[in-house]
């Protein structure tokens, strides 16, 4: 048995690993010089490696910042288009993805042409693709869907979709209805959909919108300020109708749970600052509910809530079933409809987290002969799986292994599999795909995403080739680096530094997310106290001293179901961990979220 295929030597490849982050020393004292405490230094240099731009937008975030949408190449085209459907009373068919990006796209239209332009609801058609019975983006299904529509749209506006979809483009634009493409994915090598009137992308190579990092959502936003800045031109609308800053909360949603970069980006952390300042406001239904089902303690919101909370029983909806539940819950006018489409989201929820633990065990042992292989990736395909939870998965194993992962499952079309994928830092997903389709074209008929995720079609018979040219396709990005799970820290805290005060002056530095993970330590704890808690005795609740102070701790999921901690009482514990502001009854406490931990020689 080689040393690739060794057990024992699998176990230790697959330990994660704590590390410090790798800082970025000039970052780090100019940030110090401008200002910022040591630590708030070191949590930035660690997050914004080889960043030069200023550093006020990013601390500081604000609306200021944005770039004016007329920046965005076609973007003047679309809102033209657009506004000339809002004054002939043209039907208008607004098509969007189904996850949280597309819904959050989907009101942001619908509100703007309804509440502002004053577009009747008769003459709106709201399409959003079902995923396993139409999948993603402009579908064929949804195209004859469309098709099908009396009357017909004249135009359809999409969001989050659509810059690879020439084929069915080309097929409204043939049966008389012009297409507005409104995106953030990446395009094709050919470049955008030629048959669509205009395609809105800020990764277009002749973009000169200075952020190609937005969402989706904030794409349509900016397509709909425009729009209504060209009414106002025209005459059609009052110079003081409402702007769309109060939609900049679905916005802060869709932004959040999307994943894009709230590192470098000035725009995604201020449309993420402002969102949730408004979401916090409690002004609408949806945020009333989900602030009701979370408890009084939940409030005010985070980022951490949006990606953590909202996003999921959105997100669930739509990977388990119809997506409109979802639509209709964000765009609910009472408290009471709110409530009953959440319940329906939160039922979704429990079943899809069911649902995926049952895939991530069974995709952990078909990943195991890669693994000890050492493939540079992990690629799965499982027979009986829920093509709704394949990215979910995917994560999961992003997460064991420390390698990208394409999770596959039947596809509705006879002969396909569908799949999505999740990656690492170091590879670009989608430039991982395109470099696929160009070794072997007919295993990958279609695939679309960007850097950190991306999904993909691949026929049946074809699955051997499609999994090795990905291979190849990550292994020449990637350059032999060697993999393995990370867990990157911003280091140690003095014991005196376990405070609240610690955590709030961190907290200014928000939001956190995707590329500005919320700061992690490490450190060496005495355990004083422990005990598994929950309903299958999976978590445990811990208290760890360091110095002469002890703190409360938590470590979610830390045990299978059945086992028995490898520590005790008075063990030495080295851990990665968060700071946390636990409230109860309106009271505040520092509490440690623990991330991971290995028990120490005793010495």
């Amino acid at each position: 048995m080689n040393a690739a295929s060794d057990p024992i030597d699998l176990n230790e490849r697959l330990r994660p690993r704590i590390l410090p982050r790798p800082r970025d020393a000039a970052l780090y004292a100019r940030a110090q010089r401008e200002g910022l405490s040591e630590l708030q230094a070191r949590v930035l240099a660690g997050r914004l490696k080889g960043f030069t731009g200023e550093l006020a937008p990013l601390v500081s975030p604000s609306l200021r910042h944005l770039a004016h949408p007329e920046r965005l190449a076609d973007g003047r085209r679309a809102a033209e288009r657009i506004a000339q459907a809002v004054v002939d009373g043209e039907h208008i068919g607004i098509l969007t993805d189904y996850d949280v990006d597309g819904i959050t796209s989907h009101v942001v239209i619908r509100r703007t042409l309804v509440e502002l332009f004053g577009v009747p609801e008769a003459k709106l058609h709201s399409l959003i693709g079902h995923r396993i019975h139409d999948g993603y983006g402009i579908s064929l299904p949804l195209v004859e869907r469309t098709l099908a529509l009396s009357p017909r749209p004249s135009l359809v506006i999409t969001a989050d979709c659509g810059s690879s979809d020439e084929p069915r483009i080309a097929r409204l634009a043939a049966e008389g209805i012009e297409v507005v493409v409104s995106d953030h994915h990446a395009l094709p090598v050919e470049g955008p959909p030629p048959s669509a009137l205009a395609v809105v992308n800020p990764t277009r190579e002749d973009c000169d919108y200075p952020d190609p990092t937005i969402a989706g959502c904030m794409v349509a936003w900016l397509v709909m300020s425009l729009s209504r800045s060209v009414l106002i031109e025209w005459g059609a609308l009052p110079e003081a109708t409402p702007k769309l800053s109060p939609w900049l909360s679905y916005v802060a949603l869709g932004t959040v749970a999307d994943c894009v970069s709230l590192g470098g980006s000035p725009a995604n952390r201020a449309v993420v600052t402002h969102g949730l300042a408004l979401i916090n406001r409690m002004e609408a239904a949806c945020w009333r509910a989900m602030a009701e089902r979370l408890g009084a303690d939940s409030v005010p919101f985070d980022a951490e809530t949006l990606g953590f909370q909202m996003g999921p029983r959105i997100n669930a909806r739509s990977r388990l079933d119809d997506p409109y539940a979802a639509l209709h819950f964000m765009l609910a006018a009472d408290d009471a409809t709110a409530a009953r489409h959440l319940e329906t989201l939160d039922q979704d929820n429990q079943s899809r987290k069911a649902i995926e633990a049952d895939m991530a065990e069974e995709a952990r042992a078909l990943a195991l002969p890669s693994l000890a292989a050492d493939a540079p990736a992990v690629v799965v395909f499982l027979e009986s799986g829920h093509p709704g939870v394949q990215g979910i998965v995917a994560s999961r194993l992003v997460q064991a292994f420390g390698r990208p992962a394409l999770v596959l499952t039947p596809a509705p079309a006879p002969g396909m599999l569908t799949g999505s994928g999740r990656s690492i830092e170091g590879l670009h997903l989608r430039d991982a795909l395109q470099r696929t389709f160009d070794l072997a074209p007919e295993a990958l008929p279609r695939f679309g995403g960007h850097r950190g995720a991306a999904g993909v079609g691949v026929p049946a018979e074809r699955l051997d080739a499609f999994k090795a040219a990905f291979l190849q396709a990550v292994g020449e990005q990637l350059g032999g680096a060697e993999l393995y799970p990370k867990i990157l820290t911003d280091g140690d805290l003095a014991p005196e530094a376990l405070s609240l005060e610690t955590l709030a002056s961190l907290e200014t530095l928000g939001p956190y997310g995707r590329e500005f993970e919320a700061p992690l330590f490490q450190g060496e704890f005495i355990v004083e106290r422990l005990r598994p808690v929950g309903a299958d005795g999976t978590h445990l609740m811990l208290e760890l001293s360091l110095g002469a102070a002890s703190h409360r701790a938590i470590w979610f999921r830390a045990l299978t179901p059945g086992e028995v901690p490898a520590f005790g009482v008075g063990d030495r514990l080295r851990c990665a961990y968060r700071l946390n502001r636990n409230r109860w009854r309106g009271r505040e406490s520092l509490q440690l979220m623990v991330e991971h931990a290995e028990p120490q020689a005793q010495g």
